[in-house]
């Protein structure tokens, strides 16, 4: 649930610390939090941007050149551009030009909130 009672969960609320909702593991999940996370999980779902995410937050410094991305993959330039724009237009990575290159990091606030999402107490959960 979104710190703002009466309101719907945004994007950009995504980026405060507080955890957005409790893990689904504790409680269920509100259709309008499910409606804003949804992208961002079906977008991980790609192996392809999956990985392009685990380069791009695990990269030294914080931020990646997409001319790093790219030679990692057996795919054509546009078709990274296509993974990499659907990660920005889901909110898990922030780009900025820099000339010719455009650089990628990630947004750690919504990383947390979805891993946050997801945690299952050990203790809690049935064996």
């Amino acid at each position: 649930m979104s710190k703002q009672t009466g309101t719907a969960l945004r994007l950009t609320d995504l980026d405060e610390g507080a955890p957005c909702c409790a893990p689904i593991s504790e409680q269920r999940i509100p259709a309008e939090t499910a409606a804003v996370l949804a992208p961002a999980f079906k977008a991980l779902g790609d192996p392809v941007r999956l990985q392009l995410m685990s380069m791009i937050a695990s990269a030294p410094g914080g931020e990646t050149c997409v001319c790093d991305l790219t030679p990692a993959f057996d795919l054509t330039g546009p078709t990274i551009s296509h993974h990499l724009k659907t990660l920005r237009e889901t909110g898990l990575v922030d780009a900025e030009r820099r000339g010719t290159w455009v650089y990628y990091r990630p947004r750690p606030g919504i990383m947390r909130q979805l891993a946050s999402l997801l945690t299952v107490d050990a203790a809690s959960t049935p064996r």
